[in-house]
């Protein structure tokens, strides 16, 4: 194979690419757009707040309807000794837009039931709200029933309030705040991505191969060149395109979303202030009498060992962002890089293969589809991994070559030996050289056959000559 010849085959693929208009827009679009999905939720959910509601209340109980109160989007009026029915009927005449109806009171299972009736479905929240309202009103009567003096204060004295706060300990002991929340949501980004990536791209090496062999481009370049490296180089061009791609989304995702949070991420800090040990002895000094030394050790006790006092219990968002900083980033990318680059060759020389050996996309859908079954299988593990990182499943999974891009990848959140990602490396590329030269013996047949529908039949043939 001649280097030279494939480097020039490498730049033709890249350059032809990356100039083409559709590949700038994507480069600017997607970003856009990823960071539109990460900060839209929360727009929606800060501008999307439902229309206040009228609410008519018939309570035959007696015990709810003194027990509810107004909110920004609920006004109540009681309609005392009148029949549902009636205000049902009328209740556009009475400006009300929702009747609230609780039942005669079950002193037996001491409990009411609650209907509403209204011309539109009530939105979720709202619902929400009116049957914490009623659930607390007969919380409150069942509570009076018993006739204990206090008891309210010690049903509200004896509810627990334990939250769980996970420490992540290196190899040197060093324990830092944990979220397996966040590590989940990685994960699964993560798998998506790569998944994506090596779908999307290997696709169009597929079509760039089917392209070239049916307007019999393909002829005169196999003149001039080595149908291998042909295939070498195509593959290889398309890879950096994807690299160019990719690194390009990352800069201006973070570009973007760097900027949207300096807009509108002043709450978001706040939120962390709780957590910050100058708050904390903000707050011992203002309790100290004047001209009196705080006591520095208790503070520095607590802050750096939390568990040992109920008191300095982390916030949601200190957690967050030790979490954040506790990932090996440099060890995640090399392991992205590694994998989806090797993933991506493994995957691609087959589909070229593929591409080679038909005229049209409509004729490869079934040759392509048992490389695409595996690709989704790994997907679909990588979108569970978090729930049992360790499991044998998750591990052989990750060592498969077909499933490894997208398993290790979301594995390595969760800690995983150095060995294991080593091994799983050693055997992606063994097996990429592996599908490398199957591919090239089928790619170099397949190219120049013309006016026939192969099959897997053809593939085996043209495998087997020398």
């Amino acid at each position: 194979m001649n280097l030279h010849i494939v480097n020039i085959i490498i730049k033709r693929e890249y350059l032809t690419r990356v100039k083409k208009k559709s590949f700038i827009i994507a480069t600017f679009l997607v970003p856009i757009l990823f960071a539109a999905l990460c900060t839209l939720p929360s727009l929606i959910m800060v501008m999307a707040k439902e229309e206040a509601k009228k609410i008519a209340v018939v309570d035959q109980s007696g015990i709810v309807a003194s027990a509810l109160s107004d909110t920004k989007t609920v006004t109540f009026t009681e309609f005392s000794g009148v029949d549902p029915a009636a205000i049902k009927a009328s209740l556009d005449s009475l400006g009300m837009d929702v009747l609230l109806s609780i039942s005669p009171l079950d002193t037996a299972r001491k409990t009411v039931n609650a209907m509403t009736y209204s011309g539109k479905p009530l939105g979720v929240d709202m619902t929400g709200d009116i049957e914490r309202q009623i659930n607390d009103a007969v919380e409150q009567y069942r509570i009076a029933s018993y006739g204990i003096d206090g008891l309210e204060q010690i049903m509200e004295d004896v509810k627990p309030d334990v939250r769980l706060v996970s420490y992540q300990m290196d190899e040197s002991g060093n324990e830092t705040l944990s979220e397996s929340g966040l590590y989940m949501m990685l994960s699964l980004v993560l798998g998506m991505i790569i998944y994506m990536f090596i779908s999307m791209f290997c696709g169009m090496v597929m079509s760039s191969v089917i392209e070239e062999k049916s307007s019999r481009v393909v002829e005169v370049l196999v003149s001039s060149v080595k149908a291998t490296e042909l295939l070498f180089g195509k593959i290889v061009g398309v890879a950096m395109v994807a690299l160019t791609q990719f690194f390009m989304w990352i800069v201006l995702t973070v570009l973007i979303l760097a900027v949207v949070s300096g807009i509108t991420g002043a709450g978001l800090m706040d939120m962390g202030v709780a957590a910050d040990p100058t708050a904390q002895l903000s707050g011992m000094t203002s309790q100290l009498p004047e001209g009196a030394v705080p006591d520095m050790s208790s503070l520095i006790d607590q802050t750096v060992a939390p568990f040992d006092s109920l008191a300095t219990q982390p916030s949601e968002m200190s957690v967050i962002f030790s979490t954040l900083k506790s990932i090996n980033y440099a060890r995640l990318i090399v392991v992205f890089i590694l994998f989806f680059i090797f993933g991506y060759l493994l995957y691609a020389s087959l589909f070229a293969a593929i591409g080679s050996a038909v005229e049209n996309e409509a004729d490869s859908n079934q040759l392509v589809l048992p490389l695409t079954v595996p690709l989704m299988i790994g997907f679909f593990i990588a979108m569970f991994v978090y729930k049992a990182p360790d499991s044998g499943v998750v591990f052989w999974a990750s060592m498969i070559p077909f499933t490894s891009p997208m398993v290790m990848l979301t594995r390595v959140l969760f800690g995983v030996k150095t060995w294991e990602i080593v091994l799983s490396l050693v055997i992606l590329i063994a097996s990429f050289f592996g599908c490398a030269w199957i591919s090239a013996k089928i790619y170099k047949v397949g190219i120049l056959m013309f006016g026939k529908k192969s099959t897997f039949k053809d593939l085996w043939k043209w495998l087997k000559m020398k």
